[in-house]
């Protein structure tokens, strides 16, 4: 167990050209759901869970987000810019790294959507990071009973927790959130510019330092218009139950 993180790296840099014909006008994490900007989402959440301080990158629409974002108290926002170049999640994330400072942190893609079970997920995903063995934990979900997740699955898990991936079988039952907590560490000799979490993911499971956790509640995969309203219908029945 670690102390609690405080400090998150947000994701909002992506084009969302999924989320088209809305992101031609608006970047992706300002798309509203139920009346709310994803990113709002993401940040409320974070403050619930114990989250101090948010890094939060930008490049399309980065003028809209900043603008968004100037207001913001809870948690306190620094902004990367990605203006320059678009550096995908990995390059982000080094990138932002003088601004992450030397603890742990969470990594949070702006469009990652639930509802939660008891509790905090994020509360519990810190709670469950040992860094003694662990270069990253990830928050997983069933894809079966995930809304808007239509894939193969991402990882097998042991009952410990470290994740393999999918590799050569037809089916892994988790698929990843978007959301995990990761030590600097774990961006050692990293890649120049752009590249994915992915690439530092594979070197975690060959040291056997890549491990999850699953999420308690229920999951949406929001990429699409679509999938938005899919996601408010889903909110809505839950609200009412």
């Amino acid at each position: 167990m670690t102390d609690h993180v405080t400090t998150a790296m947000v994701l909002a840099a992506g084009l969302g050209t999924r989320m088209r014909p809305l992101t031609d006008t608006m970047p992706k994490p300002l798309v509203p759901l139920n009346g709310k900007p994803l990113l709002d989402h993401v940040l409320d959440r974070l403050a619930v869970g114990g989250i101090k301080r948010a890094v939060v990158n930008v490049h399309h629409f980065a003028d809209q987000i900043e603008a968004h974002l100037a207001s913001r108290v809870k948690p306190a926002i620094t902004i990367s810019d990605e203006r320059g170049q678009l550096l995908d999640t990995g390059g982000g994330v080094v990138k932002a790294l003088p601004l992450l400072g030397r603890a742990p942190f969470l990594i949070h893609n702006s469009d990652s959507v639930w509802i939660d079970g008891v509790g905090s997920n994020i509360a519990r995903l810190a709670t469950a990071f040992e860094p003694k063995r662990m270069d990253s934990l990830l928050l997983l979900a069933l894809g079966a009973a995930s809304l808007g997740y239509d894939g193969h699955g991402d990882f097998v898990m042991a009952q410990d927790g470290l994740l393999e991936r999918r590799g050569e079988r037809r089916e892994a039952p988790f698929v990843f959130t978007g959301v995990s907590i990761a030590h600097p560490r774990l961006f050692e000799n990293a890649p120049k510019g752009r590249f994915s979490l992915n690439v530092l993911w594979d070197r975690a499971i060959e040291r056997k330092r890549l491990f999850g956790v699953r999420l308690d509640g229920m999951w949406m995969h929001v990429g699409t218009p679509q999938s938005v309203d899919e996601a408010e219908r889903w909110i809505a029945r839950a609200a009412s139950a």
